[in-house]
């Protein structure tokens, strides 16, 4: 009996992003990401290229973190008491890229100047050798002051500054064009939402092959299977033509699976006081792991180990790859 050809052929492919400039790009970092480049479903060879291997970015906050369960905070050790030592440390963790958030920039919270936000991103560079992810604070207004300095400090550096939005993107394209960095365009989980921010962005100039596409998600066991049908529905409609969505996607696995009661407090008769830090690892691992199928090709992670077992399931799932 002759078995059918069942594989699938598609007509688009994701683009291929770099971040991260060395010497040579005119920039100071010791080597560059670059993710992207499908023209399959994740890990299917059989069908075409799977592109490059997904990147892991490490989670760097620009001042110690609050309220971050235990594991989190024995796997860092003093690392917390810089952003340079932080950075440094994930770097030994095994991180591609570090995402560093200026969560102390929030008006509510530490509200750093843009200097002082300019020179936090300063030290981390100085400090490691990845391209770097800066994320603003989240709101609007202030990373509107902040934002044009940190750009500014980094020009050249080709960072994936984050995050354009619906409604507070033109800031953001501006510093991309003027300083030579990438965006990262934050949509709900919802196809035409991402594709209308896409939209506004490349109206306002920004080309479209250097943006990331980042859909807010869920972990493990919160709504999950939704956000991987909507996942999987945007990246057959890239592979399916629609430059629209054929752009590299963002997943914020760490920030969403650690603060899940599963992995903060697991409330199960099974668990034990020696099994209770290792809950966290595996939601955060599982998390990263199932979004990798949908075709998420860039995890911002916090644990160690839980890095380490995506890392092994990734060298699993395409050995071959670049």
């Amino acid at each position: 009996m002759t078995m059918p050809d069942v594989s699938e052929k598609w007509t688009g492919k994701i683009n291929t992003l770099t971040l991260g400039a060395t010497s040579a790009s005119g920039g100071t970092r010791t080597g560059a990401v670059t993710i992207g480049g499908a023209s399959t479903l994740p890990f299917l060879s059989f069908e075409g290229e799977v592109g490059n291997r997904p990147a892991i970015a490490v989670d760097v906050l620009d001042g110690p973190p609050e309220g971050w369960p235990a594991p989190l905070v024995k796997a860092y050790g003093d690392a917390f008491s810089s952003p340079a030592k932080w950075a440094k440390k994930a770097v030994g963790f095994g991180a591609d890229l570090i995402c560093l958030r200026l969560a102390n920039a929030h008006p509510d919270g530490g509200n750093r100047s843009p200097q002082q936000c300019a020179d936090t991103v300063k030290e981390v560079l100085g400090a490691v050798g990845v391209p770097l992810i800066v994320w603003g604070c989240g709101i609007d207004a202030k990373d509107n002051q902040i934002m044009p300095a940190v750009s500014s400090a980094a020009r050249g550096e080709n960072l994936l500054l984050g995050s354009a939005r619906e409604k507070n993107y033109r800031t953001l394209v501006a510093l991309g064009l003027a300083d030579g960095h990438k965006l990262m365009a934050e949509s709900p989980c919802d196809v035409n939402i991402a594709k209308q921010v896409n939209i506004l962005c490349t109206d306002a100039g920004y080309p479209l092959e250097n943006m990331v596409i980042f859909p807010t998600t869920g972990a493990l066991g919160y709504g999950i299977e939704y956000v991987y049908s909507i996942q999987e529905r945007g990246r057959l409609a890239g592979l399916g033509g629609d430059r629209l969505l054929a752009q590299p996607v963002l997943a914020d696995v760490g920030a969403e699976a650690w603060r899940s009661k599963e992995a903060r407090d697991p409330q199960f008769a099974c668990v034990t006081d020696q099994t209770r830090p290792l809950w966290g690892v595996a939601w955060e691992a599982a998390t990263a792991t199932f979004l990798l199928q949908a075709g998420v090709e860039l995890l911002v992670m916090r644990h160690p180990d839980a890095i380490a077992q995506v890392r092994a399931a990734i060298g699993r799932l395409m050995p071959a790859a670049k």
